[in-house]
């Protein structure tokens, strides 16, 4: 019985330990997702006054190489340091992410990169939690505060608690949540977007304003095609990233010259569409979720613009992109499947979301949230179709290439020059 009790004692005293950590770095993350959020926000707006900005985006390009190159070490792997230090290959991510990271992603949107912004967020509290590890004894408790960071990075940049929560339990294991990490990820991500919330970061979408979808045969069939269609852009996304990182690299291994052509070209484009792609594109996610004036193609170019920016070296994220693509998508198959515009927007920029990490709780929550509980039913089938269809696979490191790309021979995992940012 004693040797129960003091057992019992050191698991407290542990939890405790954790949790207090987490408070820590959910403040330290939602310090630092408002300082980079708000950063990207106010380049772009600067951008978006000077578009001809957007010519210099190739020199941006060089310079992002030349840093990486020079101060970088293996801070360009990306997201693959989170997976490497939540699986115990390395102790932790190197502090100089927080500052070449944020930086990078600054400098891409400032010239017009058609990029996201979580993988970074994400980056920065797992390299923020760093500062925090020595204080854990266990590799198992420094493995829980690295999936915490991931919430509260997620959930201070996008001011979603509980979808950032579950999306971190999903991420490490295909199929699987950890749900022994699931009190201090909620409590991080709870500190992360109040703490992000009080120096000014809001939510980006808006509400879809229309009445729930009574569940009928024919609405049923509506949204599942929705969803199938959802997936389907989710692996293209998903395929075309990790295949044009392979081809890129082959094509053009000068990592300057790559990146300065693929800069040239997005300048290019981004000039002839009026900056439509470039950055974030919150417009058009405005756009579908507003009833505003969108192309049948929007949700491809998004989608193809993002790929060969992230494939050519840019720095910045994926989620968001996946938001835009998803909106884009649903408000076009609207008309075509006779869903009302707003929802099908809604429930495609949670689906496309879905498909493309290969996650189901954390998109239905990301839904949730956003544009409320009435919805659950609907966002619950589209997402679940979704992820049905997106063939396993995900922009994230740990899952294997889709067969689309792979090359016969491999083994189907990264290698350190594939995996996303």
């Amino acid at each position: 019985m004693a040797q129960r009790a003091r057992q019992l004692l050191r698991q407290g005293r542990g939890l405790a330990v954790l949790l207090l950590l987490a408070a820590v770095l959910g403040a330290l993350a939602g310090l630092l997702d408002a300082v980079f959020g708000q950063g990207i926000l106010a380049v772009t707006a600067f951008r978006e006054a000077y578009p001809l900005l957007m010519l210099l985006l190739p020199v941006a390009g060089l310079l992002i190489v030349f840093v990486y190159a020079r101060w970088g070490g293996d801070c360009g792997r990306g997201m693959a340091l989170v997976f490497d230090t939540a699986a115990g290959k390395r102790e932790r991510p190197p502090r100089r992410l927080i500052p070449l990271a944020i930086g990078a992603t600054w400098v891409t949107h400032l010239f017009g990169g058609s990029v996201g912004r979580e993988g970074v967020a994400v980056q920065i509290s797992a390299a923020a939690a760093g500062l925090l590890t020595p204080a854990l004894r266990t590799a198992r408790s420094k493995r829980l505060l690295m999936i915490t960071a991931v919430a509260a990075g997620f959930s201070g940049l996008f001011r979603t608690p509980l979808a950032a929560v579950f999306f971190a339990l999903e991420l490490f294991h295909v199929g699987m949540a950890e749900y022994d990490a699931l009190l201090p990820a909620l409590v991080a991500s709870l500190v992360a977007t109040t703490v992000s919330g009080a120096l000014g970061l809001k939510p980006a979408a808006a509400v879809p304003g229309v009445e729930p979808l009574p569940f009928t045969v024919g609405s049923l069939a509506q949204l599942a095609v929705l969803g199938v269609a959802c997936g389907l852009a989710g692996w293209l996304f998903v395929a075309l990233l990790h295949g044009l990182k392979d081809r890129l690299g082959r094509w053009l291994p000068n990592a300057y010259l790559r990146i300065a052509l693929v800069g040239l070209l997005v300048a290019v484009f981004g000039l002839v569409t009026a900056g439509r792609y470039n950055g974030l594109s919150e417009g058009l996610s405005a756009a579908a979720l507003g009833g505003g004036q969108l192309y049948a193609w929007d949700w491809l170019a998004k989608l193809c613009l993002t790929a060969v920016c992230l494939a050519a070296g840019f720095q910045g994220g994926e989620v968001a992109p996946l938001f835009t693509i998803g909106a884009a998508l649903g408000a076009v198959l609207a008309a075509p499947l006779g869903l009302p515009a707003g929802l099908a927007a809604a429930l495609g920029y949670a689906a496309v979301f879905a498909a493309g990490t290969n996650t189901l709780v954390a998109p239905i929550l990301v839904g949730l949230e956003l544009f409320g509980g009435q919805y659950f039913g609907c966002f619950f089938l589209v997402c679940g179709m979704a992820y049905l269809c997106n063939g396993g696979h995900s922009i994230y490191p740990q899952f294997p290439l889709p067969d689309l790309w792979r090359r016969p021979g491999a083994d189907g995992q990264h290698t350190d020059t594939e995996e996303t940012s």
